[in-house]
C-alpha cells in the first residue's frame, strides 16, 4: 500500500511506482469519483471537438448515440446486462411479430 499526502492547495502527487503501473504520463486526464470506502481515479481520454470529424464513422455514430441518450447501462454484473438484453429482444420480437 502507498500513502499519498494532500498538499496545502489540495494537490496530490501520485508516486512513481503507481504512475508506472497505471501507465500514466504528464498531461493525462483522470476522472475522479467518490465510492464506498474512498476516492477512485480512472484514466480518461479526452477528444477535442475539432477532431471529432476525423474519427472513424463507427466512433462518430457511437458518440452521437451517447449524446442522444440511445445507450443502456452501465450494468453492475454480466447477469444484469443479459437480463436487459433479453428484455430488449423480447420487445423487438413482440413489436415486429404483428
Amino acid at each position: 500500500m502507498t500513502v499519498i499526502t494532500i498538499k496545502s492547495k489540495y494537490q496530490i502527487v501520485i508516486p512513481a511506482k503507481l504512475r508506472k503501473e497505471a501507465g500514466l504520463n504528464v498531461g493525462d486526464f483522470l476522472e475522479g469519483s467518490f465510492q464506498k470506502g474512498g476516492i477512485m481515479f480512472k484514466p480518461k481520454v479526452v477528444i477535442d471537438r475539432k477532431h471529432l470529424s476525423h474519427l472513424p464513422k463507427g466512433i462518430q455514430e457511437g458518440l452521437e448515440d451517447i449524446q442522444a441518450g440511445r445507450v443502456s447501462g452501465p450494468f453492475e454484473t454480466h447477469e444484469a446486462l443479459v437480463k436487459h438484453l433479453k428484455g430488449v429482444v423480447r420487445k423487438y420480437r413482440t413489436k415486429n411479430s404483428s
